[in-house]
């Protein structure tokens, strides 16, 4: 039996990169899984197709993380449609870059909006659909603990929200058997931050493996967390960095 047989998974921000990544692989696995996107129908169902071509089942949900009222509905449509939820993955994040003199106040609520708000309402919802043996994984950022270049404080401080918010959550929800972590990546190489971009040489130089990491990197250690050999973790924040905060 695959490791995630019988399971159903929601993977939010799942059209693309590491989203999409993740969504393959817990498909992979034996999971059901339900993505949602905010704009790209062509690459979300492409996400679905593939799932499916591979033997597997899955729902593209058209949902903007934006959205609290979207985020709750996603989370309701997938028990609704896949019959229950297992597996909750908040990917879904936008990376506002600005001086804090010159950061908008349109940029702060999208920031605080996605990456913070969408979280909460997301786990809300699904804390009252999971049982024992659940999985809540975030997807974090290194540079909740580590921002090395100017311009990203507000992105640090809504992935270190993140990170505050999971170690708490693992208390609420631990005596019920649900784990809650997060996962931190460093540069992984993606359409919003390829290896070969503006920012790609900088950032290799303060890597210990002096790369970047690949979408499928991030993938297999949320595949770790949602199976049974990580029933143990809970409250962690886990660094999949390639040395960036060595």
């Amino acid at each position: 039996m695959k490791t995630l047989d019988g399971k159903v998974a929601l993977v939010t921000g799942g059209s693309r990169s590491i989203g999409a990544a993740i969504a393959e692989r817990l498909a992979s696995e034996g999971a059901s899984v339900a993505i949602t996107y905010a704009s790209s129908a062509p690459a979300a169902e492409g996400v679905v197709g593939r799932i499916a071509g591979s033997g597997g089942r899955a729902i593209a949900i058209r949902a903007d993380s934006a959205d609290a009222g979207a985020v709750q509905g996603a989370v309701r449509e997938t028990v609704e449609r896949l019959g229950g939820l297992d597996i909750l993955v908040n990917n879904a994040g936008v990376a506002e870059l600005a001086p804090i003199d010159e950061f908008s106040d349109a940029q702060f609520a999208r920031s605080m909006a996605i990456n913070v708000h969408a979280v909460f309402y997301a786990c809300r919802e699904a804390a009252k659909h999971m049982g024992r043996g659940g999985r809540i994984i975030q997807i974090g950022s290194v540079n909740s603990d580590s921002m090395p270049f100017p311009g990203g404080a507000v992105y640090a401080m809504t992935k270190g929200a993140v990170a505050s918010f999971t170690r708490g959550l693992a208390r609420d929800l631990g005596p019920r058997g649900i784990t809650v972590n997060t996962v931190q990546p460093g540069p992984i190489d993606t359409d919003m931050n390829p290896a070969d971009g503006p920012f790609a040489e900088t950032l290799k130089k303060l890597l210990a493996l002096g790369h970047y990491g690949r979408a499928e990197d991030v993938a297999g250690l949320v595949a770790f967390l949602a199976g049974p050999e990580g029933a143990y973790i809970t409250g962690a924040g886990l660094k999949i960095d390639g040395g960036f905060d060595a």
